[in-house]
């Protein structure tokens, strides 16, 4: 079976899979049962038709909301990437001596990844509003294992369509270029040339990380300020104004922004293992040098199969199940990945193949074994960085329980414990990143690094099914809360959000870790890059920490992250204000909205359009920033600046992603652990000053877990890729040294 025909066949089979998935949950009907029935739906009491009629209007605004807020956020989008292929076309043409081959096909492939990363986000959102009301449906039933295969299934259904269209378009995009450059010499402008795809998908990413996040948490931070904590109303009470929009928020943010960036980290990493990798294909050996996407072909297939596990042979039967269910998919494609990377390295890759080192003369003699040892330690180093997430964010260990149990004497002690739990979760995760780099660089140089990055994101349909089930089953609640459903349906979709929240951290692990060797990578590829276009000039000895200009920009790189957080916490703190004033207003102006059974229903709308208006508003800054410093860098002050930059990003980056996510995590569990405790216990439970002080803790972790944490692996990468893509254009600048010259 050739390379080829297995890409082909697997991103076939992904998207086949992910259709029969959305079929099995499209045969759920929206109706509200009563509790003991299995089957029969009693819509002959008219307080059924009531709440069947209610889950209805629920869903249909939740949707329009979140369709309406991609929308308006793709038109910014499909301008920016308009403007910007341009820009790439003429300076990638420019940097090549006016290669417009090159230039177009960069533009062409960074068009594609952009419209592949909106398609996935777009499809991602749909099939979360469709799923999120049919798993209330489901919970409703008596019993676990319905209510969590729905939602597990809608997370499928985005983790293979995902995986699928991005193999296909990359490799389509490949054999498409192939045609202009058919000489195995020639393969490596093909390479760079595929680079643009990585490009677009980051773009996309980071707006829809950014803006998806900003609107999330300003209507989440907005309706806990107000309802919970001045109003003591419940979470995703239909009284409050901002409920819906807090409901959208978890569709567009964590579904489409969470799909956008791990599809521009699958991206990526391949571009980068085909850039520093194009000396393979030299010898003519196609197979050999398309090996990186033979192993996302793999993890499809492996994902596949291990799904099996949740939905049919270890099902879901009681609350104690669910965080195994969804740990056993982790551990269980980890384990049967290794010795699928191991045949198929064996099977693609020549007896032994030549590859020249990023850095240094001379050229390395690889065996199969080494590139499968390489991806073998990015799946094993995932799992274990998931898995210390876990300890450090589920309220079944120790440290979340101590963050809770700090709450005992106010905010503030929350407050330090939960800031001290962040930073202490980044210490084993980053030694893990530290000993995988080590360990695949001294095998197989950069290359093995890139081929790590892949390991890591191998078994990504696996890791989007588990982060698409979190907000699926948050959404499902708050529909229960709104619909006023019998309380044990909430208390049943709020045991499957808790795993959830736990499994969603594991998968801002994942991200963080694969984002942190995807940049190394490509500042791998882009040393290669420079070596190439400079005839060894430059960077043929390494790069220089210790140069002037290489040192100031490290400093300068690793502020880059905090201006990041900084800007993009500030904008969730503003738009909640004005979700808190608009909230307020409408309860000012209409007291009776308060009363226990209100006559009329609140301007839901009204805080749709503020989320919306402030996200798009707000993700401009950020998102501007991240982009143009490394070009403005690249083209000013040369090359050498740029590798201090994209240093210094990557090292402030992985620790901050880290901390802020976890500490976020770790908030947010801790209440959920208090909620469950009983008005006589020790920690009080709902209601009492001790859960109060919870949550602001879990009001300060929502900007940190769902805003600026995760969206920091999307500025490491996109600093990086950028780079990559003008690396031509920065060198053809004063041979490198900018046009100040001061290298």
């Amino acid at each position: 079976v050739s390379a080829s025909q297995i890409i082909f066949l697997a991103g076939a089979v992904a998207l086949v899979w992910a259709y029969l998935q959305f079929r099995i949950i499209a045969q759920i009907p929206i109706e509200s049962f009563s509790s003991d029935s299995e089957e029969t739906p009693l819509t002959g009491t008219g307080n059924n038709e009531e709440k069947t009629a209610r889950l209805k209007e629920i869903y249909e605004a939740i949707y329009e909301g979140a369709e309406s807020f991609l929308k308006a956020e793709y038109q910014v989008c499909a301008a920016f990437i308009t403007v910007f292929s341009v820009v790439i076309l003429v300076l990638v043409a420019w940097g090549t001596g006016w290669d417009m081959a090159r230039g177009g096909f960069t533009a062409l492939s960074f068009l594609l990844g952009s419209l592949t990363s909106m398609g996935s986000g777009y499809l991602g959102m749909k099939v979360a509003v469709y799923s999120n009301v049919r798993t209330t449906v489901s919970a409703q039933k008596p019993g676990w294992t319905a209510c969590f295969n729905t939602a597990f299934r809608a997370g499928a259904v985005m983790g293979f369509a995902l995986c699928g269209a991005g193999l296909l378009m990359l490799y389509v995009s490949m054999l498409v270029f192939r045609i202009h450059y058919p000489k195995p010499k020639e393969w490596i402008f093909l390479t760079e040339c595929i680079t643009g795809y990585g490009l677009g998908g980051s773009v996309i990413a980071m707006f829809g990380r950014v803006g998806g996040g900003i609107y999330t948490k300003a209507a989440d931070v907005g309706a806990d300020l107000v309802g919970k904590v001045v109003h003591g109303i419940p979470e995703d009470d239909p009284r409050n104004p901002a409920t819906i929009a807090d409901n959208v928020g978890d569709n567009v943010g964590d579904v489409a922004g969470m799909g956008s960036d791990l599809f521009g980290s699958f991206a990526e990493s391949t571009c980068a293992a085909l850039v520093i990798g194009s000396s393979i294909g030299a010898g003519g050996d196609w197979d050999a040098m398309v090996f990186p996407v033979v192993v996302s072909a793999v993890g499809v297939f492996v994902c596949l199969i291990c799904s099996f596990i949740a939905t049919h042979i270890a099902t879901v039967k009681a609350e104690a199940n669910v965080e195994n269910a969804l740990k056993v998919q982790l551990i269980s494609t980890t384990i049967v990945m290794i010795p699928a990377v191991y045949y198929a390295a064996i099977y693609y890759l020549p007896e032994s193949f030549d590859l020249s080192r990023t850095v240094g003369e001379e050229t390395l003699t690889l065996k199969p074994w080494m590139a499968c040892v390489c991806v073998s330690m990015g799946v094993v180093g995932g799992l274990i960085i998931g898995l210390v997430t876990e300890y450090y964010t589920s309220h079944s260990y120790h440290p979340v329980r101590e963050v809770a149990n700090s709450c005992k004497t106010g905010a503030a002690t929350n407050m330090i414990y939960g800031i001290a739990l962040g930073y202490k979760s980044a210490i084993i995760p980053v030694i893990v990143l530290s000993l995988v780099i080590y360990g695949s660089f001294t095998l197989c140089d950069m290359y093995g690094v890139a081929l790590s990055a892949i390991g890591f994101l191998s078994n990504l349909a696996t890791g989007l099914t588990i982060d698409v089930y979190g907000p699926v089953c948050d959404n499902a609640g708050g529909i229960a809360e709104m619909a006023e459903l019998d309380p044990s349906v909430r208390e049943k979709t709020d045991a499957l959000d808790a795993a959830g929240n736990t499994t969603a951290a594991i998968g801002k692990g994942f991200a963080i870790g694969s984002a942190a060797l995807v940049s190394l990578a490509l500042f791998g590829a882009f040393v290669t890059r420079i070596r190439h276009s400079s005839d060894d000039s430059l960077f043929a000895s390494g790069v220089n920490m210790l140069e002037p200009l290489t040192f100031s920009f490290l400093i300068i790189g690793g502020m880059i992250p905090f201006a990041f957080a900084a800007m993009t916490m500030k904008s969730v703190g503003e738009a909640a204000m004005a979700m808190v004033m608009e909230v307020q207003r409408q309860f000012d102006e209409k007291p009776h909205l308060l009363d226990a059974n209100p006559t009329e229903r609140p301007d839901y709308d009204a805080c749709i359009a503020i989320s919306t208006k402030a996200s798009l508003q707000e993700m401009v800054p950020p998102g501007a920033m991240v982009i143009f410093t490394p070009l403005l860098t690249g083209i000013l002050f040369g090359v050498t600046a740029v590798s201090g930059l994209l240093v210094g990003s990557l090292v402030a980056s992985v620790q901050l992603a880290i901390s802020m996510s976890n500490s976020g995590g770790a908030w947010d569990n801790a209440k959920k652990y208090i909620e469950k405790a009983s008005p006589d216990s020790d920690l009080q439970g709902k209601g009492s000053d001790i859960h109060k002080a919870a949550v602001v803790g879990d009001t300060v972790g929502d900007p940190f877990k769902d805003t600026s944490g995760p969206a920091l692996n999307i500025v490491m990468k996109l600093m990086a890729v950028l780079s990559l893509v003008f690396a031509d254009t920065f060198y053809a600048i004063n041979a490198g040294k900018g046009l100040l010259g001061l290298a």
